[in-house]
């Protein structure tokens, strides 16, 4: 690798092991063992190296996701019914978000940072329908290609609203955190229109 690559690698360790607003450019430089001013020669600053670590750390914890044997199981899984494909998707990425809980815990940091931060916002805000239409594809079984822009935007918005709730209720509480079927099910309900504590 490059020194660009080589920032970008021990940016990405960073945010993990000190988080988005603690990390320095030291740190950074110490991780990947290139100089100080390669940093401002590659990326013009801390900052900007900082959010694309965040883009990149997002995008490809999103694409190990979608390669999960529960999520791109082939033909069968694409064939499930699919709340059953909802709730086993979810069970996927629920298993994720409690194993990776420093990956989750930056995530959630830098939702914080993002009503001060313009840059920050506005990076983010770039990749959010890409990231829409990946979740969207991920959990109707197909390829992104096939997934309708419009279908992205409002669909794809959907998920990301369960997916933020789930991240931050597993860092407020991991031991109560709902199971795919759990979803399932309180969707099924939703839709159904049926009453809290009805039978």
């Amino acid at each position: 690798m490059g020194h660009r690559e080589d920032l970008l690698e021990g940016a990405k360790r960073c945010l993990l092991e000190k988080g988005y607003a603690r990390t320095t450019a030291r740190d950074i430089v110490a991780a990947s063992g290139a100089n100080l001013a390669s940093i401002g020669y590659h990326y013009g600053s801390k900052d900007a190296l900082m959010r694309q670590a965040i883009i990149a750390s997002s995008e490809e914890w999103g694409a190990s996701v979608a390669q999960a044997p529960a999520v791109g199981g082939g033909a069968e899984a694409r064939d499930a019914e699919p709340l059953e494909r909802f709730a086993a998707v979810w069970d996927a990425v629920l298993q994720r978000i409690a194993t990776e809980r420093e990956f989750i815990a930056a995530q959630v940091e830098v939702l914080g940072l993002l009503p001060r931060d313009t840059a920050l916002r506005e990076a983010i805000g770039e990749v959010l329908p890409e990231g829409g239409e990946g979740l969207v594809a991920v959990f109707e079984g197909v390829p992104d290609t096939e997934v309708d822009p419009e279908a992205a935007r409002i669909v794809g918005s959907f998920y990301q609203a369960l997916l933020t709730g789930l991240m931050v209720q597993s860092l407020l509480t991991p031991d109560a955190m709902p199971s795919g079927r759990d979803l399932a099910t309180a969707l099924r309900r939703v839709t159904a229109g049926e009453v809290l504590g009805a039978k």
